[in-house]
């Protein structure tokens, strides 16, 4: 029996890190891409290499997503392109430094990479999926989407709005045929870490995971249909208890009245 021809996925942050690695294994799973980054030396680079390699078509877009016309530009590739049935939502920075000694520019340019860009590429990507009824998103969380007390909390921020809005297309998607992922990774050993002003040799090695690593759990996990995957979490049953206890609380958090140890 012949194998359905997976598509193309889109992977954005795919120069390098988490994005070249999910492009590397996507390509041995039979997709062709589209890599989409800012740097176009080493997208030529990748992309060769890949396609060389694995023998699938690599289409290069350099952009950088922080630009509203760049990001237009990616939106309409997404739009326009029924082979694309995969979108990695990987691109996105941040950093260590607290609030006090943070620029607010550089935060809301933070936001419009891991919150705005992702979005509109989401919204891009799906109504398509939608109507073909087939395809997926992979979004790139990370563990301070549930812990944001670890790093920067703009960073916090941005990333507990990918889990939130993984979350509700989830279920907004149901039946659709679309799936969605929302990958939490904890510490991984890319230039994120470096970019963001603490080099990773700084870190103690024994909660860095390697990209590799973390891209194969991932996919084992996307594989499996799981709506949130943390690649270092080994006590998976600790995520099932925290999610019940969400979902058991869910529906007493709108009342008529007050909670009564709120009133005089």
């Amino acid at each position: 029996m012949t194998q359905q021809h997976p598509g193309t996925a889109l992977i954005t942050g795919a120069s390098s890190g988490i994005g070249a690695v999910y492009a590397e294994r996507l390509a041995r799973r039979g997709y062709d891409l589209v890599l989409v980054a800012r740097n176009r030396d080493r997208l030529a680079a990748l992309a060769a290499r890949i396609t060389n390699e694995t023998r699938r078509g690599v289409e290069i877009i350099d952009a950088d997503l922080g630009d509203p016309a760049a990001l237009a530009a990616v939106e309409a590739k997404l739009k326009s392109d029924a082979s694309i049935t995969l979108l990695v939502n990987n691109a996105g920075v941040g950093t260590h430094t607290p609030l006090l000694d943070s620029n607010v520019d550089a935060m809301t340019r933070m936001i419009d990479l891991n919150v705005t860009a992702l979005t509109r590429l989401t919204y891009a990507a799906v109504p398509g999926f939608v109507a073909r009824g087939r395809g997926a998103v992979i979004n790139i969380a990370s563990i301070v989407s549930i812990a944001p007390e670890l790093l920067n909390g703009v960073y916090g921020g941005t990333k507990a709005f990918v889990l939130a809005f993984s979350q509700s297309l989830h279920k907004e998607l149901a039946g659709t045929g679309v799936r969605i992922q929302a990958v939490l990774p904890g510490a991984t050993a890319t230039e994120f870490w470096e970019t963001g002003g603490l080099p990773i040799e700084n870190l103690d090695s024994a909660i860095v995971m390697s990209a590799g690593d973390m891209v194969d759990a991932a996919l084992v996990g996307f594989d499996r249909n799981e709506l949130v995957t943390i690649p270092s979490l080994h006590d998976g049953a600790k995520w099932d208890a925290y999610e019940a206890a969400r979902q058991a609380m869910s529906p007493e958090l709108s009342r008529d009245r007050p909670a009564a140890r709120y009133t005089v």
